[in-house]
């Protein structure tokens, strides 16, 4: 009855009966680890590393001398269910805990256990706070486990870099790690590499970074100059009108020009924007699209905020800026001209990585999440991982309400006004999720014309994140924050030194109030297990409304009849609430859906890409660079080893950035040619063929050139490069890296849901041509 039981209430979920069993015998070692000493304890863990696997007898040692260190390191005593998850990680699960049941002690055990195995772990975190925060808060735990620890961050100096990849345990933030895999392509001398080959990845808020975020490329880009972009344009754009000049999908993924806006641009900027023959049209063509993309379909303070003269974006998933993401170059620029703020520069890309494929590195991979189930299929399509669920330490008893629907936005958002003036006058702390900045200030705003004054979390102020939800538990407390995946901190209640704990607890605990659905069930789930941390009393209810944007947007054909009440709107009907659930499976769908068409694309770039690296590898380590470079120019070669007065190392590295450069610089410009081929995909779809099958036979042919013209042009640079007493001029052959580079994440969907939907980027054009 109890596997039964497990399998009805734990789908997709690893069984734990054999974990369980070895709970007995790390209590019975309990007793003798305490009387070790701190250097008995370290020793005692060190002996586990005579063994490059772990059977029951080493995990049992491991989870009773972590328990310990634990112990006298934090003052924590590590419960079963965390030993339970440490046990999962090692055995590369994706454990799901809830929040509160210390998912970051069981990371931390579980990745000495894999370092004792000899192998370089990576705790993988979603932001740099995270990974300097748990680095150090973990490392007197390592330190009595006897196991090195380093972290990461852009702050970081190379050799700081170096050195911290170089401990057992290196802590990063999932975007830090990546770019330093970008920088470590690029180097031309082998001690310039940071990282060592990758082993292990354990990954905090696995269903973020694996899911959420894991067709988001990374990017190392080379400067070039300032962007540009067309400010008559923006200005003419600027004037449109949606629904006379343009109109856009109801996903809100595509805008397109009506008759009536290609009319007016046209007589705007004096050109004929379709014109097939005159020269720079297409360009003026493509400036317009963008423009129109910023202006229609990319919203300040929902998508982007403007700060500090910048334009920074927010992360969807998280509410936060995303420091280091950015549109592709044109795309931002547009932008920026829209908010008419500096351009940034711009560049271009070198190398880039997606998140998905980044972590495909790692030959061993696990997570912890407090929501895994719900992506359970994702996480095994992509990554081959299940899911084991780790049972909270103490029951939980938060209360769950139904969800409130009303018929209207605005009759929705007095009701939440109600909901919070009604709950703060017990005295109960209250948090609140919205949906974007935008919608927080608003809240924020009217509550305080209410009479209730409240702390808000958005991308304004997320430096700050780790005090305000720290203290968000408190007597009275009225937190409104934008999503909560991610942030890192308990809400414990009473505060952060718990003063009023039994206070809040008597009253009922803190209460979640969701100002609508979010798109995935998960971001519904991590707010609503904000409350109930550790068997603590709580409760949480969601908003909804007929016309929020997720039912707009996926399931707009509500039925009609549907009654609500008169004087508030609120709408009890089964048939409403079958129609917000049905609109929130849809958005899910349809994400997982773009996840693949996504992967599929981007596969066969990762092939390619690794099958250069390991070109790139020889050419870096061994001296294949000057055995080309003497069999294509045998005289040259000479001349060049005369003048460097031998054949010895100061040769062979001259070759090795030769042939580098150039192999550089066309992978380089293969990305471009690629994206240049997506761009143009939708055009391919129009006559009939498959997309994907025209991107393969478009990018294969091209790629196999690339090693033949790598050897070729090396050649001409060591013939036609003036040689001189100190070897060839590199700079004057030509061999010249870019001046500056930086790395940014690509805030972008490149690819829709279907062929179908590609083709409504150019219903506009269409139209124009019939009309």
């Amino acid at each position: 009855m109890k596997r039964l039981r497990r399998i009805i209430q734990r789908p997709a979920s690893v069984e734990l009966t054999k974990y369980e069993a070895l709970l007995p015998a790390i209590g019975a070692r309990e007793a003798e680890v305490e009387k070790l000493s701190d250097t008995e304890l370290t020793e005692a863990a060190k002996a586990l590393r005579e063994f490059s696997t772990f059977g029951n007898d080493q995990l049992v040692e491991l989870c009773a001398l972590g328990r310990e260190a634990a112990r006298r390191a934090l003052g924590e005593r590590a419960f079963d269910v965390q030993l339970l998850g440490t046990m999962g990680l090692l055995t590369g699960h994706v454990v799901q805990m809830a929040t509160g049941e210390g998912k970051t002690l069981a990371g931390a055990l579980a990745a000495a256990g894999y370092a004792m195995q000899g192998k370089h772990v990576h705790v993988v975190t979603v932001n740099d706070y995270l990974a300097r925060r748990d680095a150090d808060w973990m490392r007197p735990v390592h330190d009595l486990l006897g196991v090195s620890v380093g972290w990461v961050e852009p702050s970081r100096t190379r050799e700081e870099r170096r050195e911290a990849y170089h401990r057992d345990i290196t802590y990063g933030a999932v975007s830090e790690i990546g770019f330093d895999v970008l920088r470590d392509r690029l180097v031309t001398r082998p001690d310039d590499l940071v990282q060592p080959k990758p082993e292990v990845a354990i990954i905090d808020e696995a269903d973020s970074v694996l899911v959420d975020e894991a067709r988001v490329p990374l990017v190392m880009a080379g400067s070039v100059d300032a962007g540009m972009a067309d400010e008559e344009v923006a200005n003419v754009v600027r004037r449109l009108r949606l629904g006379l000049h343009y109109e856009t999908d109801t996903d809100g993924r595509n805008a397109w020009l009506t008759p009536a806006g290609s009319s007016v641009v046209e007589k705007s900027l004096g050109i004929d924007l379709y014109g097939e023959h005159e020269e720079g049209t297409s360009d003026r063509l493509a400036a317009v699209n963008v423009a129109l993309h910023a202006h229609a379909l990319l919203e300040r303070d929902v998508d982007y905020l403007v700060r500090d003269g910048k334009v920074r974006l927010i992360n969807a998933s998280r509410g936060r800026v995303a420091e280091l993401q950015r549109w592709p170059d044109g795309l931002q620029a547009a932008v920026e001209a829209k908010e008419q703020v500096p351009p940034s520069d711009r560049g271009e890309i070198l190398d880039s990585i997606t998140v998905q494929a980044l972590l495909a590195r790692y030959p061993q991979v696990a997570g912890m999440t407090g929501t895994a189930v719900a992506v359970a299929e994702p996480l095994r399509e992509f990554y081959k991982l299940e899911v084991a669920v780790i049972p909270p330490n103490a029951e939980n008893i938060r209360e769950d309400q139904q969800d409130r629907i009303f018929a209207s936005p605005s009759q929705k958002l007095r009701a939440i006004q109600e909901e919070i003036r009604s709950v703060h006058e017990t005295g109960r702390p209250i948090l609140v999720g919205t949906q974007d900045v935008a919608e927080s200030e608003e809240l924020a705003e009217k509550l305080e014309k209410f009479g209730v004054s409240c702390v808000v979390l958005n991308a304004r102020n997320d430096a700050e994140e780790a005090a305000i939800i720290a203290e968000a538990g408190k007597h009275g407390a009225v937190t409104v924050s934008t999503q909560m995946a991610g942030r890192g901190t308990d809400i414990r209640l009473g505060g952060a030194d718990g003063a009023d704990r039994e206070r809040v607890a008597e009253l009922g605990g803190l209460h979640v109030i969701g100002t609508a659905r979010y798109p995935s069930s998960r971001l519904d789930d991590q707010l609503r297990g904000r409350a109930g941390r550790q068997g603590d009393p709580g409760s949480s209810v969601f908003f909804a409304s007929l016309n929020d944007d997720l039912v707009l947007s996926h399931a707009p054909d509500v039925p009609e009849g549907i009654a609500s009440d008169d004087e508030t709107g609120e709408i009890t009907a089964d048939v409403a609430h079958r129609q917000i659930n049905h609109a929130q499976r849809v958005a899910e769908g349809v994400d997982l859906e773009i996840h693949r068409n996504t992967w599929r694309y981007t596969r066969l770039i990762e092939r390619q890409r690794t099958d250069l690296l390991e070109h790139r590898d020889k050419l870096l380590h061994t001296e294949l660079a000057a055995e080309l470079l003497e069999k294509g120019a045998p005289d040259r070669y000479k001349e060049l080893a005369e003048a460097l007065g031998g054949t010895g190392d100061e040769l062979v590295q001259a070759c090795r950035e030769i042939a580098l450069f150039h192999l550089d610089e066309l992978w380089s410009d293969h990305l471009a040619y690629l994206a240049d081929v997506r761009e143009s995909i939708h055009l391919r779809a129009l006559a009939k063929e498959t997309p994907l099958d025209e991107f393969h036979r478009a990018a294969i042919p091209e790629f196999h050139k690339i090693i033949g013209e790598v050897e070729a042009r090396s050649v001409k640079t060591l013939e036609d490069g003036e040689i001189t007493e100190n070897g060839i001029d590199l700079a004057a052959s030509g061999v010249r890296r870019a001046s500056s580079t930086w790395t940014y994440l690509v805030h972008d969907n490149p690819f829709d849901s279907d062929a179908e939907e590609a083709l409504k980027k150019v219903r506009g054009m269409l139209r124009k041509k019939k009309s």
